[in-house]
């Protein structure tokens, strides 16, 4: 297996429960109760944050302990910003600043490190230049088995849809540098899934799953609010048929990675942990046994779960 392959932790069919995971900004509260909380719904991995460590009231290490006691795999880490494209004394600080993340997420024993596209004035936008910097970004992070991630934020600068983010890990050419899918930006650009068709299924790393409660995204400034403050698990929203296209044809592309559900929820953060818990558990069994196993999406049947 070469350093771009799935694990095989991850190498099973598709349709699997396991497959999916949370990510611990969805729930309010302490590390230590966000893990049992997910821990508890029957979720077998989880989605840190740098935060969750460099926050916890005990220091990193205490945090680090709390993961490894939660039972939990650690589907990843996040989030590397604004790296790419950046010079001079810039870079060599953006440089300083991914060390440290690398090592926190070696700590937590995740093997997979997200970056998200840049959003700097001061980043160039030549894809020359993004290459070579993730392709650095990749090699500082061979040392400690951890692939890197690239993703296209929907209000990149240069890099807004994961087609641009794909011609660029391409041009890189670096064995543990592949793609991070967000549905939300796929959503929120309305990119066409047909391009899905050509990415390499080997070179997705992580796919990050969201929906929303809206069809139209006007502007950015309404884009980057509703990513970052009221996003709902997939099933909950209004585009269920086109999150039941994007996981189904993933899985028939071959990918067989890990689902997190990345969802910003300012109501969700005011919610008991078990509450919002069972949403994502309902979520998960829906794109199991609803999308994945069956193909078929069925829509409104979280709606009718939770009315139950």
């Amino acid at each position: 297996m070469n350093a771009g392959s799935q694990p095989a932790a991850s190498a099973h069919a598709a349709g699997n429960f396991r497959d999916f995971g949370m990510d611990t900004i969805t729930l309010a509260g302490p590390l230590e109760a966000r893990l049992a909380a997910m821990h508890a719904a029957g979720f077998e991995q989880v989605m840190l944050s740098a935060r969750d460590l460099v926050g916890h009231p005990q220091g990193v290490d205490a945090a680090v302990q709390a993961v490894r006691d939660s039972g939990l795999r650690v589907t990843g880490f996040q989030v590397l910003r604004d790296f790419e494209g950046l010079s001079g004394h810039l870079h060599a600080y953006k440089v300083d600043v991914a060390k440290s993340m690398l090592e926190m997420c070696h700590a937590v024993g995740a093997k997979v490190l997200l970056a998200c596209s840049s959003t700097s004035s001061h980043a160039s936008d030549s894809v020359a230049d993004m290459a070579r910097d993730l392709r650095k970004l990749a090699m500082l992070a061979v040392p400690m088995g951890i692939r890197v991630a690239f993703e296209a934020l929907s209000w990149g600068r240069s890099v807004n849809e994961f087609t641009q983010a794909w011609e660029i890990v391409e041009r890189a050419d670096a064995p543990n540098l592949g793609l991070g899918l967000d549905a939300f930006h796929l959503l929120a650009m309305k990119t066409p899934l047909e391009a899905l068709d050509l990415v390499d299924p080997d070179k997705i790393f992580l796919v990050q799953l969201a929906d929303f409660m809206w069809q139209e995204i006007r502007s950015v400034e309404e884009r980057i609010s509703t990513a970052r403050h009221f996003r709902v698990f997939p099933g909950e929203g209004v585009h269920n048929e086109a999150l039941a296209d994007l996981v189904t044809r993933l899985s028939r592309m071959g990918y067989r990675g890990d689902y997190s559900f990345e969802v910003f929820n300012d109501d969700y953060q005011q919610m008991p942990l078990p509450t919002v818990a069972a949403r994502a558990r309902r979520s998960a069994d829906w794109l199991t046994e609803g999308v994945l196993r069956r193909s078929v999406p069925l829509p409104g049947s979280m709606q009718l779960k939770a009315l139950r």
